[in-house]
């Protein structure tokens, strides 16, 4: 015999009443899980969201790592309104504070309701919290079954016995399912009305009990079940004002302020995933950061204001990151501008690659500095060069177009010259500069020689986390730590990337405002008050700008351009990114003005004099063994790209000394022809021509008569001091003289 559905629940609620006269746990065979205690239940609540912290225990961002449900942290009883808490009692369990966890008149209410073929529920605040906790105590879909039932209400009589009443509706507030992906009065009041529960007014607690019963119901359904709460009809017609906005509300919004998302998500991925099995439960509720949120906000701020001072030059996009030099902490990490005309405000311009442009020449210059090729009063030809690239000829051009002449390495670094960094690159050589690049943590793919010699022009992408990084190795005098994690200090030990000296030497010159004045001004964004060693860089069709540079605690860079990789308009390394990084090292030093570093061992204060004024008399920072003539220079093995020679300043050729053949030439043997007509020229500076080790003549020029085979060609000083070499191969038979 099939009953009806209203009569199967009269039977079900007369003999669920038996359980009224029966001690908890008589039914406990049916019931799936032993009660935990209130702190257990408290402990297990995750929010969906972390929370980041930052230095000092200030929230500075929520990130969503739970897709499943919202939930917000744990709150307090005395944390949610007095009109939610009234409310909730009143419509869901009017006698929830006498009974023991089920409550009996209401059952036999509800039972003679549905004898009726009404729908009226009985289940206590106390049972629906059983429910929440026990998945096997989840309503089905056809509703529960007399052990079901059984088992609910014994679990609820359990509850009542181990808890006391203000935990139950404690945690009830806290665990209720509510619209959508809502779990908790704290998660739904803050997506349907922006407010903590602390704040909710009577209407705004009405709407939320009423979604109690029906989650996803119609507006008008969720209308009538809240002004029949209230009672009023004053107050339901802001309860349906509310109801309108509230539940069409498009998305949730931020929990408090969202200052660094691209960094917390960073920290989360550096931290890892969870283990196998184990879901996001298993991640931390908060995470600590070294952020300072003051600062952060400083950063922010300063961005957006600049990205608005580039309004109309096709500027979308920026990113800024600070650096503690001695720890390698991060201080700020803005990602992102966030403002309304950027087009990817989720892409991290922290972590993408992009072209550095100048940014990379101090690298060259220190290179330089500790192998002895020169020093920074060494001389360097700025003019028009056609440089073998590696994949073909690369001309360098400046980025005015003009050229200087004979200017000193401090000069040609100061004033970002492109040209005298090319030569000096050729002189490297670009195996060893991409090398070098690697080790200060730049992390180049390809090769030196897919790259050439635009490798010191900064044709390799890099990143802003790894560029200031490498700039904070520089004010570490060369020596490279990683940036920490979320699990602190990285165990590898510190790597050496060049040496002291060098690196002192590159830092005065990026701290000199005189050397580039000429290119920046006196007055121009680089300048600070107290010691700042920076540089600039602007990449292809300026598509990137950079301005990166540190002083004596803090290294400092900024991006700024278009994530999309559009051109920006009329935007140079000064009008784009510097304004941001000066404004940031003033307010980083306004109590305490940066101080220069003390020479290393090994480097002394020196007079140097430049013959035929080239540049004013002054003092420079060379190695101990280094000689200043207190007339003009003398020529030295450590100036390969300049000497003095009777008072007149003599170019080592193209791209230093020798300007024919160029390295790796292959020359091909006629043996029909004769020989007068197949020799070749050497070209270039003059001085001595040796070929593999024999003295071959002297002078701007010679012809030599070609053997087959591989050689090597050198052109010395009349002291033996080689200005350039080159290798070279002749193919063929000997030819008929």
């Amino acid at each position: 015999m099939t009953w009806p559905r209203a009569r199967r629940t009269a039977l079900l609620w007369a003999l669920a009443g038996l359980a009224a006269v029966a001690p908890p746990g008589c039914a406990r065979a049916a019931a799936t899980a032993p009660v935990p205690s209130f702190e257990q239940v408290r402990q297990a609540h995750r929010p969906s969201d972390l929370t980041l912290l930052d230095r000092h225990g200030q929230p500075l961002q929520t990130l969503r790592i739970d897709p499943r449900a919202r939930r917000l942290p744990w709150l307090p009883l005395a944390q949610f309104s007095p009109a939610l808490r009234e409310l909730v009692v009143l419509g869901e369990d009017q006698r929830f504070w006498s009974h023991q966890g089920v409550d009996w008149p209401a059952a036999a209410r509800s039972a003679l309701a549905n004898a009726q073929g009404a729908t009226q529920g009985a289940s206590t605040l106390t049972m629906q919290l059983a429910a929440l906790l026990d998945a096997e105590l989840k309503r089905p879909a056809g509703g529960r079954n007399l052990l079901q039932k059984w088992s609910q209400i014994d679990a609820a009589r359990a509850l009542e016995a181990r808890w006391q009443k203000p935990q139950i509706l404690e945690a009830y507030l806290n665990r209720v399912p509510l619209r959508g992906e809502l779990v908790g009065m704290p998660a739904a009041a803050w997506a349907l009305f922006g407010k903590h529960p602390s704040g909710l007014d009577h209407s705004e607690a009405a709407l939320l009990v009423a979604l109690v019963r029906a989650p996803n119901a119609k507006a008008e359904l969720v209308v009538r079940r809240a002004c029949t709460l209230l009672a009023e009809p004053p107050r339901c017609e802001r309860v349906a004002a509310l109801a309108e906005r509230a539940l069409h509300r498009p998305a949730t919004p931020p929990l408090g302020e969202a200052l660094a998302p691209h960094h917390a998500r960073w920290l989360l991925a550096q931290r890892g995933s969870v283990g196998p099995g184990q879901g996001p439960e298993a991640l931390p509720t908060t995470l600590s950061s070294t952020l300072d949120a003051a600062l952060q906000r400083s950063a922010i701020a300063l961005l957006r204001g600049q990205m608005a001072e580039l309004q109309g030059r096709q500027v979308e996009d920026g990113a800024v990151l600070v650096l503690d030099n001695a720890s390698g902490e991060v201080r700020a990490w803005v990602g992102s501008s966030g403002t309304a005309w950027s087009d990817a405000p989720e892409v991290d311009a922290v972590l993408a690659r992009r072209q550095p442009g100048s940014t990379l020449k101090p690298f060259v210059y220190a290179l330089a500095f500790e192998r002895g090729l020169l020093t920074p009063a060494s001389l360097l030809h700025d003019a028009p060069a056609d440089l073998e690239g590696g994949s073909g000829a690369f001309m360098p051009r400046n980025y005015d177009h003009r050229y200087r002449g004979w200017v000193s390495a401090r000069s040609a670094l100061a004033g970002s010259l492109n040209v005298p960094t090319a030569r000096l690159a050729a002189l490297l050589g670009p195996e060893d500069l991409f090398q070098r690049l690697n080790l200060a943590g730049l992390q180049l793919d390809q090769s030196g020689g897919f790259h050439g010699l635009a490798l010191a022009l900064g044709s390799a992408d890099v990143n802003l986390l790894q560029l200031t990084n490498a700039y904070r190795m520089l004010a570490n005098r060369g020596l490279w730590t990683p940036v920490p994690g979320p699990r602190g200090p990285d165990a590898r030990a510190p790597r050496r990337v060049f040496d002291e000296r060098a690196a002192f030497q590159v830092n005065d010159i990026l701290s000199d405002t005189s050397a580039r004045a000429a290119t920046f001004g006196l007055d121009s964004a680089l300048v600070t008050r107290g010691f700042a060693a920076v540089k600039t860089g602007t990449s292809k069709d300026m598509r990137d700008n950079w301005c990166i540079g540190f002083t004596d605690r803090y290294t400092v860079g900024v991006w700024v351009g278009n994530a999309s990789g559009e051109a920006m308009h009329r935007v140079s390394g000064t009008q784009g990114a510097a304004p941001v990084w000066r404004a940031l090292v003033q307010r980083l030093h306004a109590a305490t003005p940066s101080r220069a570093p003390l020479p290393p061992a090994g480097l002394v204060r020196q007079s140097v004099v430049f013959d035929g004024a080239i540049e004013p008399p002054r003092d420079e920072w060379l190695a101990g063994t280094a000689q200043a003539a207190s007339g003009p220079m003398q020529s030295r093995a450590a100036q390969p790209q300049a000497r003095v020679r009777n008072g007149e300043q003599v170019a080592l050729g193209r791209p230093a000394g020798i300007a024919s053949p160029r390295e790796g030439s292959v020359f091909a043997l006629d043996p029909d022809m004769p020989a007068p007509v197949q020799r070749i020229a050497f070209r270039g500076e003059s001085g001595q021509w040796w070929l593999d080790g024999r003295l071959l003549g002297s002078g701007a020029q010679l012809t030599w008569a070609p053997w087959p085979g591989r050689h090597r060609l050198e052109l010395k000083t009349p002291a033996g001091v080689v200005i350039n070499r080159v290798r070279f191969e002749v193919r063929g038979a000997v030819v008929r003289r």
